[in-house]
């Protein structure tokens, strides 16, 4: 029985990579990193570069550009990966515009291999590779098989040398299916960029990596103070789905909801794991709801964490949200610039949830957070939704959604996305008309595999919060084209309320 190779894998030090390419790049592997122009293929090649390389394992960066290295430079170094103290005795750089500009791709050939062999680098970058291919003698069909044997001959050399090799190159697809530099290489990462209506998304593919299992599709990335950063895209598991407790029973386990008479018509509180949609109109209290959500988790000592579309933390709840997180209790994520990925969202949410250990989390609202999407996103806004709670309850917490819904009194819906089925439970908030007056009332609609009330109860808000009162009596006419409700003024279930 033969023994298995094992080929050392080197981390990338850009976040979210290495598990995209199955663990990192692989040692001695020869690779091209290629896209539109401006998506971020040379600060890609730079602080791969200055991550991965050390003393033992120098890094020699061949520019083929019409402007100096030094101009590249000045504006890779303002990330905090470039590291000037490398420069000179770890990595070097090398411009061959005059090699190039002669178009024989043997002296180009030569000079590359003088310098491997001079500086005996494990790491080789050649930025923009593509010049290269475009200086051959006007690139007519004739160079195509010296252009090949170029190609498989700087390959050659640099796996003997045992260096590790990326090719730089800005190509479009139609370059890329014809062009053969691209069917030998090991490793090809693509990267774009679009922009949709003033919203500019950048994406990653691992087109392929030889011999390892890389995560298939394509991921957003940005480009921030700090270098790249990637968010894989979120792929669903054979995980736990929520409302699950430990023996695999729905409901064992029950979250208080800081309302004790909504605990009792959720049938005991809110099962742990499941992900619970707050639909209602605009005033109807739903962010307060969520607020005394959270503030109930942090009583009973279950962190929690707040990602909020709408307004910040201050604006919520007259800054009883905000006092909680400011005390550390409840931890908050970033969501007020638009042209967000679901990816890049579910990214910033699951380290906040680690980082916390929390138990709850709320996305105020469904709404806002449609809006603060890209527009590529918020076109499969429900697909987007469903791979998010599907990851997140399988983190085991508890989600609260709030969704503003029309209320238009005839017509009775539980969510403006056709996704209510993604929800295990939903209470409805709604008005009703009531001897002239407008009154707020509640009810549950589902909580998946459990009993819980059906009824309809009036509720107020006051500095306090959610007061739920009586019953709703039940008369004819109720969701009707009619006045909802017609009871007198005298009337105990109004009256208590008024």
């Amino acid at each position: 029985m033969s023994q298995r190779v094992v080929i050392r894998r080197l981390p990338t030090g850009v976040p979210g990579l290495d598990s995209l390419l199955g663990g990192g790049i692989p040692e001695f592997s020869f690779n091209i990193l290629a896209g539109t122009p401006g998506s971020g293929k040379t600060t890609l090649a730079h602080q791969l570069m200055f991550s991965q390389s050390d003393m033992h394992r120098r890094a020699l960066y061949f520019t083929v550009l019409g402007e100096p290295s030094l101009k590249m430079l000045r504006y890779q170094q303002q990330f905090p990966f470039f590291d000037s103290s490398k420069i000179g005795d770890v990595v070097r750089f090398v411009n061959l515009s005059a090699e190039v500009a002669g178009g024989d791709y043997e002296h180009v050939l030569t000079r590359i291999v003088e310098e491997v062999r001079n500086f005996a680098p494990g790491l080789v970058f050649v930025d923009s590779f593509r010049s290269i291919m475009l200086s051959g003698r006007d690139n007519k069909l004739e160079e195509l098989p010296r252009l090949q044997y170029f190609v498989q001959q700087l390959a050659m050399q640099m796996t003997s040398w045992l260096a590790t090799t990326f090719l730089v190159g800005e190509y479009l697809l139609p370059e890329a299916e014809s062009s053969p530099i691209f069917t030998i290489a090991d490793g090809i990462l693509w990267l774009q960029q679009s922009v949709q209506r003033n919203a500019m998304v950048r994406k990653m593919q691992i087109v392929k990596i030889r011999g390892q299992a890389q995560t298939p599709g394509w991921h957003t990335f940005r480009i921030n103070d700090d270098g790249v950063q990637v968010f894989p895209r979120a792929i669903l598991s054979s995980v736990s789905t929520g409302g699950e407790a430990s023996d695999g029973k729905p409901g064992d386990s029950r979250l208080t909801m800081g309302n004790l008479v909504l605990d009792d018509m959720l049938g005991g509180g809110l099962p742990a794991g499941y992900s619970l949609l707050v639909v209602g109109p605009s005033g109807c209290g739903k962010t307060i709801l969520a607020t005394e959500f959270l503030a109930e988790g942090v009583r009973v000592g279950e962190p929690g964490v707040l990602a909020a579309f709408e307004k910040f933390p201050s604006q919520l709840h007259s800054g009883k949200l905000n006092a909680l997180v400011k005390s550390g209790a409840i931890g908050t994520i970033d969501t007020r610039s638009l042209g967000l990925s679901i990816d890049e969202t579910l990214d910033d949410m699951t380290k906040m949830i680690c980082k916390m250990n929390a138990k709850r989390v709320v996305i105020d609202s469904l709404s806002g957070f449609e809006l603060a999407l890209a527009p590529e996103f918020s076109e499969d806004f429900r697909g987007s939704l469903y791979r998010m709670i599907s990851v997140l309850t399988g983190l085991g917490v508890t989600i609260l959604m709030t969704s503003e819904l029309e209320d238009r009194y005839t017509d009775l819906r539980f969510s403006p996305f056709g996704n209510a089925f993604l929800a295990d439970a939903i209470i409805m908030q709604r008005y009703i008309e009531i001897a002239g007056d407008f009154k707020r009332v509640i009810s549950v609609v589902k909580v998946r595999a459990s009993a819980h009330s059906t009824a309809l109860r009036l509720y107020s808000i006051n500095d306090d919060g959610i007061q739920i009162g009586h019953l709703l009596p039940r008369y004819e006419g109720i969701l009707s084209g009619r006045p909802l409700y017609t009871l007198d003024e005298d009337s105990s279930a109004a009256g208590s309320l008024m």
